[in-house]
């Protein structure tokens, strides 16, 4: 599907960049993570991203560096394609509020509009919910910033927690709250979206979703109850598309990743398509887009992918 024309104005609300000779990714281990190792541009992302009718993008952080955020934020500055970044502090810092406000004035700055940590990797699963990290979540909310999730199926019960706690702040839940796919169970991670979802400062990325199924055989079939779990929870109005490049592409080329989200998404109305590909992150994330986007155009039903 590369070099096809999909229609104007989607925003990919959630992909990286990394210069191995500039930082390691330590995250990056193992054989089955190999076709990772090397760099990734956005001169790599811009040509899959335009063929597939993107039109701007939110750049997402990757380790836990500070110094990483103002490098992307001087990338955003730098590029027609990168409209927003959600960048990295130390949460339970007790500066987190002088740090945001730093981060603003750098080169780029006014294109920070979230934060985020690797929750998923924290040993204590209520670690959203420590005094330390509601700190600086109220820190993020008082510099009107969103808050990113990257959490696992167990953590999804302090992120609602954390989300009650702290109404003026927006979350945003990374790759569904990373569903177990692969093995197609729903429950318990089903129950617990819905609960994150009925809280009206949550919104959800359509992402992620073709590196938790199985990377050799998955199928658009495979990934559907999860997005109609998430699109009947959160509504399409807090649904925004994001491809998590490259690391999608241990499972799926840039090009599937989007077929596959308009696949899962083909019986929505046209205005209701226009929310989940460009309306929800640009609200979301107070994106300025260089040109008024126009509603996804339909393309015919595709052969389902894999990778």
């Amino acid at each position: 599907m590369t070099g096809v024309d999909h229609g104007p104005g989607i925003v990919d609300a959630h992909h990286h960049v990394w210069d191995l000779s500039v930082r390691d990714q330590d995250w990056i281990t193992g054989p089955e993570l190999a076709p990772l190792r090397r760099d990734f541009t956005l001169a790599d992302l811009a040509p899959e991203a335009r063929a597939a009718g993107v039109t701007a993008t939110v750049l997402v952080q990757t380790i836990t560096a500070a110094e990483e955020t103002p490098e992307f934020l001087a990338v955003a500055a730098h590029s027609d394609l990168v409209a927003g970044v959600v960048g990295w502090t130390d949460l339970t810092a007790p500066d987190v509020a002088d740090t945001l406000a730093g981060l603003r004035a750098v080169p780029g700055g006014e294109h920070l509009v979230g934060m985020r940590h690797q929750v998923q990797g924290e040993p204590d699963p209520r670690w959203l919910v420590l005094p330390e990290a509601l700190r600086g979540l109220t820190a993020i909310a008082g510099a009107g910033l969103v808050y990113d999730l990257v959490v696992r199926p167990h953590q999804l019960a302090a992120a609602i927690d954390a989300a009650q706690r702290l109404p003026g702040l927006t979350f945003v839940l990374d790759h569904l709250g990373k569903p177990p796919i692969a093995s197609g169970e729903l429950a318990p991670w089903a129950e617990r979206i819905r609960r994150l979802a009925a809280l009206p400062n949550t919104v959800c990325k359509l992402s992620g979703m073709v590196t938790e199924a199985d990377w050799n055989s998955w199928t658009v079939d495979d990934l559907r109850p999860y997005a109609d779990t998430v699109l009947d929870a959160f509504g399409p109005g807090r649904l925004m598309f994001g491809s998590d490049w490259p690391v999608c592409r241990l499972a799926a080329t840039y090009a599937e990743v989007v077929a596959a989200a308009r696949e899962m998404t083909a019986g929505l109305s046209p205005a209701e398509r226009h929310d989940v590909f460009t309306g929800t992150a640009v609200r979301t994330y107070g994106l300025t887009l260089t040109a008024p986007p126009d509603p996804p155009q339909d393309t015919p039903p595709q052969d389902t992918p894999c990778a």
